[in-house]
């Protein structure tokens, strides 16, 4: 008798732990997301989508290297007040509404948005 596969969900990482830390609310791309608090950017994206960013040339999917801040692999953008500015994924604490953008059309959504009056 065959057994079903429990279906993954959609983020690379699925919490096993620490699941009863306070909410925390944010922005992922343009879309409303949520982590818990304490979570570092890295955790937040991964626990949402498959991959952090894509490769500037090959375009293949990247999701963090060494997860201490040294190998330059998990870069992304903010969105909103401070649009344009990149920080570390895995080793930056995730703040409540931060809007984290990790693809080139939500990093221009974000400047747009920002110039407009």
């Amino acid at each position: 008798m065959a057994h079903a596969i429990p279906l993954l969900p959609a983020g690379q990482l699925q919490r096993l732990k620490e699941q009863g830390r306070q909410p925390l609310q944010f922005v992922l791309n343009g879309q409303p997301a949520q982590a818990l608090q304490g979570d570092t950017v890295l955790t937040a994206v991964l626990t949402q989508s498959a991959q952090l960013r894509s490769h500037e040339f090959a375009h293949s999917p990247r999701a963090g290297f060494c997860m201490m801040g040294a190998c330059q692999d998990c870069w992304v953008t903010l969105g909103g007040e401070q649009a344009g500015r990149k920080l570390r994924a895995c080793s930056t604490l995730l703040q409540p509404g931060m809007q984290i953008c990790t693809t080139a059309e939500a990093v221009a959504q974000a400047t747009a948005t920002q110039v407009q009056p």
